[in-house]
């Protein structure tokens, strides 16, 4: 028999018996009923005897129950779970609900259960695994087992879905965060996230996953043994028992498999304690892509928990310096918010209070940064003057008497030689702590600025946060504030999906020699020009937005989003202001207008296409103008920015997805200004550079020296990190891979392509498969960088039928060896109904509306026929064919509205039907504590020639049959090894259960008896 297995035995099972090597006790489900609240999921056994060991009181269970009846009301708010949070973070009415202190846990009850049902009226969903910390369910673990279809993905649209529902909304707000793994390694070059174990919090509209990659090693080393009597308890309790012995258990048992490692990553008990604490925060402000307001519910990345943790460290052994040097897109602000709650518990607990500031440079960074941390709940103070922060160091005690926690940002040219903390005339311990943001700038040893920020506090703790540290041969950021903290560079920002990676587009030969023989033009009846003049000169800036123009309208197009923004960087402000004026004029209308082109490759659907502009320069408008035109363009309505000097650095937009570079940047600000459209947007894989000025040995040089700065501080480790831009020859590499695999292929007849493809292998179909996402991916790229030979070669809409068609051919491989390999029909049922596309032209509202009833009531059946838990019961089989007879007798997507009535009725005859063979089989599957194989095995015992006539007695038999078949297991794994070996030595224990039972039993139903029961086991083994 062919192995086939499902998350229960390969991800699940294990991870369950990982948990109880963390100190956690799992708890079984069975007669659970009644022992905890179903509208929350809190078990209220465990959550009275946490509360009263954690307080010294004596609640009772009814005590207990009015605290969640509570709770209740709070956790039914449209809030994620904030007042809830609130109550866990600060306690109940004088009640700690969490002992956050101790290191090991003990004083919290810790459990884990599988499969505990969230429920509101007729809508559920059954979590894989739920994490309980004193009886409440605050974490849940779904996995899926590797390679399985859609990846990890099917859990991110499934989540997403239940989420949305606000049937669902309890249990939403009572989750911390979550946990979906299909037990695989990450795939560092997947565009969204399909194999790996990743985590996020909970959201109404749409959730983020993100990577987890352990840096402290020693965490593994704290894992207990495991103790095989508890672990017999788990396997048995979900009636497993048979596959503790086989080498695919031993392998996913182990530690180190990728859901084990974040389950130790994030649940072991410090590091949970932490998180809870620590690593969550409400977001309370307006999309930056929408401007509507609403709240999110943040979790730390986990660059931001290591250096959280390196950041104690340093203070631990005295150092008070440091820099953290993370990529830009990283969330240092962020790291800053959480940072203020840690620190300051941190010195509380040495009786010192923490009194923290965060220092810009400009005054936008400084509203910006202020709008932050208020929308995380901070009191900020935002120093106006020099006077006022001068007094604020005289007497720290003067601001924020609300007890909430606070963050001064400030300015840093409003510290002046005046402003020095001074010692107090009362006894009270404060210590300090500056978060400098953007330290590679106005921060220089010479100036008069950094020297005051010194001169304010010499015990201070001053944390420099960066993406790109000073380097240069006159100075280091390091050397000015001591050595790195932490670091995160951006290849690891790029895999973990924090950040995209780049394409450097170089412009067209032709036109660059178009804006050289125009200099020479200007030069030639202007005569000698200052530079500034020169490139703003009309002639030169009217083929350059002529250029721009084109190509961003070309890009919108083949990049299939006109919602991606630009930002043109210009050679001086002089130009900036000419570009402006350009733009306006609408001058660029008359090249578009051309849809024949031939430079524009593509037919303009909307050829008359006006686009907006806003001026950015530090002289032009006002600072509320700047702002209110840096919003619109957030939020799309606004087209182009032009820029000089501003916004290079600390402004994020992630609709912006296009830099028309046309001057030489240097050093770390070229980095600073390609990063801008790194910021991840919908499905989006790259940020686009246009490259006027050739910025390929400045990039080269920068990039090679913050690469040596890695390899000093890294050592053999800095070899992760490569290139921000995807290279040309990269993209060249991907197209020859193509068009090797494609070869032998027809890919001009797609019939002709079809049948070529049904010979292949399902591995040579997942290859065809994998060329073809890539050219998908590679199609306009390659029109893009003017790969004539192969972007001509195939139309993209050819490319999504041979793509179909490959997909078709893998679905019917998978049909076809569920059907020669699986007993378990569901499989078959899920391939048949999964996908259906109902397509309608013309048609009328009602019939619409049929359409959607139709949907509905065939999803339906589908659910119920797959709950089926006996796919060799008589009855399934036959409603199962009665479906694939229904299924056969017209398309699916050619149903009329009168069809769709008529099959309505049959779907819903076949759903009832369905529905009532499933609670049949759910009662008596009680009957043997939810073991499906004596279940079945009770079935088939009573078909045809029973030995037993009563179903009571059959039960009693085969309950005392399990007992003593388990305990032969659990005494010798191996004995499953050997099918014929173990149905052998199940004779003498059946005769010797039915001679106790004062029942005669004669060979031949011995073995019928003894083949159920066998054949189950080693199904179980197999299937699972």
């Amino acid at each position: 028999m062919t192995t086939i297995h499902n998350e229960n035995s390969r991800v699940k099972i294990p991870a369950l018996v990982h948990f109880t090597r963390l100190g956690y006790t799992y708890r079984s489900l069975k007669d659970a009923e009644g022992q905890y609240d179903e509208d929350t999921n809190i078990f209220i056994g465990s959550f009275r005897d946490g509360i009263n060991k954690l307080n010294g009181t004596k609640l009772t269970d009814q005590d207990a129950k009015d605290i969640i009846a509570d709770l209740k009301n709070t956790l039914n708010q449209d809030d994620l779970g904030q007042g809830f949070y609130n109550y866990l973070k600060k306690g109940y009415k004088g009640l700690k609900l969490i002992d956050f202190n101790t290191i090991a846990g003990d004083n919290n009850i810790c459990e884990v259960v599988t499969e505990f049902t969230c429920k509101n009226g007729s809508e559920e969903f059954r979590p894989d695994i739920t994490v309980l910390i004193n009886g409440m369910p605050l974490v849940f673990i779904e996995v899926k087992k590797p390679n399985n279809k859609n990846g990890i993905q099917a859990e991110y649209e499934r989540i997403n879905k239940r989420f949305a529902n606000k049937k669902f909304r309890r249990f939403a707000n009572i989750t911390q965060f979550m946990i979906f793994s299909n037990n695989s390694e990450y795939d560092d070059m997947e565009a969204v996230p399909l194999e790996g174990a990743f985590y996020s919090t909970t959201d109404y509209v749409r959730l983020f996953f993100s990577h987890f990659r352990e840096e402290d090693e020693t965490i593994f080393g704290k894992i207990s043994s495991i103790d095989e009597e508890v672990e017999n308890e788990i396997l048995k309790d979900n009636n497993l028992v048979s596959i503790k012995g086989s080498g695919e258990y031993a392998v996913n048992i182990s530690p180190t498999s990728p859901t084990n490692r974040i389950i130790t990553s994030m649940l072991s008990h410090e590091r949970l304690m932490f998180i809870l604490k620590y690593s969550l925060c409400f977001v309370d402000k307006a999309d930056p892509d929408t401007g509507i307001r609403r709240l999110e519910k943040h979790i730390m990345r986990y660059p931001q928990l290591f250096a959280t943790k390196a950041i104690e460290n340093k203070l631990n052994h005295g150092v008070k310096h440091g820099v953290i040097w993370h990529t830009q897109g990283s969330g240092k602000t962020e790291l800053a918010y959480y940072n203020t709650h840690y620190l300051s518990d941190y010195y509380q607990k040495q009786g010192i209070i923490a009194k923290f500031y965060f220092i810009v440079d400009r005054l936008d960074l400084l509203r910006q940064a202020a709008d932050e941390f208020r929308s995380r709940g901070l009191v900020v103070d935002e120093v106006k003057n020099k006077a006022e922060l001068e007094k604020m160091f005289e007497k720290p005690g003067d601001k924020n008497n609300t007890g909430e926690l606070s963050i001064t940002v400030v300015n840093i040219q409003k510290l002046s030689a005046n402003a020095i903390a001074k010692p107090l005339d009362y006894d009270l311990s404060i210590q300090r702590i500056y978060f400098l943001d953007e330290a590679h700038r106005s921060y220089n040893p010479k100036g008069s600025f950094l020297a005051n920020l010194m001169a304010s506090d010499r015990d201070a703790v001053m944390i420099a946060l960066t993406g790109t540290p000073l380097i240069s041969k006159e100075y280091k950021t390091k050397d000015v504030f001591g050595d790195y903290i932490h670091k995160y560079y951006y290849n690891r920002s790029i895999a973990d999906r924090y950040t995209l990676r780049l394409i450097r587009e170089g412009i067209k030969t032709e036109y660059r020699m178009t804006l050289v023989s125009t200099l020479e033009e200007i030069k030639a009846v202007k005569g000698s020009l200052p530079r500034k003049e020169l490139y703003a000169h009309p002639r030169y800036v009217q083929p350059l937005v002529k250029y721009i123009t084109q190509d961003f309208t070309k890009s919108r197009k083949m990049l299939n989003d006109d919602s991606i923004g630009g930002m043109i960087v210009c050679d001086s402000s002089e130009q900036a202001r000419a570009v402006f004026e350009e733009i306006k004029s609408k001058n660029y209308k008359a090249v578009l207008a051309d849809a024949q082109d031939k430079t524009l490759n593509f037919v303009l659907s909307t050829p008359t296409i006006d686009y907006t502009c806003a001026l950015i320069l530090h002289d032009e408008d006002d600072k509320e103008t700047r702002a209110k035109e840096q919003n619109e363009f957030k939020q799309g309505e606004i087209d182009f920015l032009v820029v000089y000097n501003m916004l290079l650095t600390g402004f994020d937009a992630k609709r912006l997805k296009k830099l028309y570079l046309c001057r030489k940047i240097t050093d770390h600000n070229l980095l600073q200004a390609l990063t801008r459209v790194n910021r991840p947007y919908k499905s989006f894989r790259y940020g686009y550079v246009v490259d006027f000025a050739d910025i390929r040995e400045e990039f080269d040089k920068t990039n090679k020296a913050y690469f040596d700065e890695l390899q000093l501080e890294l050592g053999d480790a800095f070899k992760e990190y490569d290139n921000i831009f995807k290279r040309q020859d990269e993209i060249q590499k991907d197209l020859d891979y193509i068009a090797e695999k494609l070869f032998l292929y027809d890919t001009e007849n797609a019939e002709l392509f079809s049948q070529q493809i049904s010979e292949l292998s399902k591995g040579e179909l997942i290859e065809v498969r994998k060329a073809l996402e890539l050219y998908k991916e590679l199609a306009n790229l390659s029109k893009l960088f003017g790969y004539d030979e192969l972007a001509e070669k195939f139309t993209l809409d050819n490319v999504n039928s041979l793509y179909n068609e490959v997909a078709n051919r893998i679905s019917i491989v998978n049909q076809k060896e569920a059907l020669a390999n699986a007993e378990d029909m569901s499989a078959i049922l899920n391939m048949a109904l999964d996908g259906i596309d109902f397509k309608f032209q013309k048609v009328s509202e009602s019939e619409m509306i049929i359409a959607d009833k139709f949907r509905e009531t065939l999803e339906r059946t589908r659910k119920e026929m797959q709950r089926n838990n006996d796919p060799k019961d008589p009855e399934y089989v036959s409603l199962l064919e009665e479906l694939q007879r229904l299924f056969a007798k017209k398309n699916m997507e050619e149903l009329t509205a009168e069809e769709m009535t008529k099959h309505m009725e049959e779907l819903n005859r076949i759903e009832e039907a369905a529905r009532k063979k499933n609670a049949a089989d759910a009662m008596l599957a009680r009957k043997y504590y939810g073991d499906l194989k004596y279940m079945r095995t009770h079935k088939r015992l009573r078909e045809g020639n029973s030995p037993i006539s009563s179903d009571l007695l059959l039960n009693k038999v085969l309950l005392s049959l399990k007992e003593s078949v388990d305990k032969k297991v659990y005494e010798n794994e191996k004995i499953l090894d050997n099918e014929p070996y173990f149905e052998k030595n199940m004779y003498p224990i059946i005769i010797r259960v039915f001679h106790d039972n004062d029942i005669q039993i004669d060979a031949q139903n011995v073995k019928k008896v003894g083949s159920c029961i066998s054949e189950e086991y080693f199904h179980e083994r197999t299937w699972n």
